[in-house]
């Protein structure tokens, strides 16, 4: 239709080993996208809710939350929230966020018995698509079954990957759930980028670990690297993002360059994600 919005894009950011800096990158991530002007979305998927708190937002006080809109209520009357009425503000410019809570841990046993569990959350994203330019997802540190939702309702997953020595065990299996997705649920989800977190430069085993990731992934990781930076840790605990907390850091200007490389990576013509 002539005039229509394309497609948002709906990206996950992914990595099944914990501490690799993945819900630090999807709230600077996604505030950097929403201060570049593009509207966007994100959906914290995490039951440990960090990405919640990361915008001093406290989750024990919220009504309703990501769980909400997935699982419903135990009162069956009670029509089940859409995403739209969970959003809450962020005090980022075109930034809103779908926020979790500790309730969301029970979800993977709820859904588990439902036909279609995978798809859950595609399903609910699906009325809120025309709102935004980006969908960011901020998923748990597992391959279960919420991080299966985000991958069957995402077009392209970010990995962010600590340069740590053992930054890349558990990648194959990650990957094996990638073709997984591909195959049996037919989403032909793609890795959009890998981002190196935590990064070192003045260790000689921070370079050689950052060049076996470039090994390892090719041209799939991202020339932006995010290095270790302390102001990362006090604007989580200051509950703002960092380039609104410290815009002059190096931090700051690590996931502004990311943000702006991911734009360029997504310039390409947009399509609706391959549903099943």
């Amino acid at each position: 239709m002539d005039g229509a919005r394309p497609h948002p894009r709906i990206i996950a950011l992914v990595n099944q080993k914990g501490g690799c800096g993945k819900t630090t990158t999807a709230v600077n991530l996604s505030a950097c996208l929403a201060l570049s002007g593009r509207r966007t979305l994100l959906v914290d998927l995490d039951p440990q809710a960090n990405a919640t708190a990361s915008f001093g937002i406290d989750p024990a006080r919220l009504g309703q939350t990501v769980y909400h809109v997935l699982v419903g209520s135990e009162d069956d009357s009670t029509p089940v929230p859409g995403v739209a009425d969970i959003v809450v503000p962020t005090g980022v410019q075109n930034l809103d966020l779908a926020p979790s809570s500790i309730d969301l841990a029970a979800a993977e046993l709820e859904l588990s018995v439902r036909i279609g569990r995978e798809s859950t959350l595609r399903k609910r994203l699906e009325p809120v698509l025309d709102r935004y330019d980006y969908l960011l997802i901020d998923t748990p540190p597992s391959l279960g079954l919420l991080t299966l939702n985000a991958l069957v309702a995402c077009d392209s997953i970010i990995i962010p990957i600590q340069t740590h020595y053992y930054a890349l065990l558990g990648m194959r299996q990650l990957l094996r759930t990638l073709k997984l997705v591909r195959e049996g649920v037919g989403h032909q989800v793609e890795i959009l980028g890998v981002v190196p977190t935590m990064y070192d430069g003045r260790t000689s085993i921070g370079k050689e670990i950052l060049h076996g990731i470039r090994d390892f992934f090719g041209d799939k990781v991202f020339a932006s690297t995010i290095n270790f930076n302390i102001k990362l840790v006090e604007s989580s605990m200051a509950g703002v993002p960092l380039f609104l907390h410290h815009p002059g850091s190096r931090g700051a200007r690590d996931y502004m360059s990311l943000a702006e490389e991911v734009i360029v990576r997504e310039q390409r013509p947009q399509r609706a994600p391959a549903r099943p």
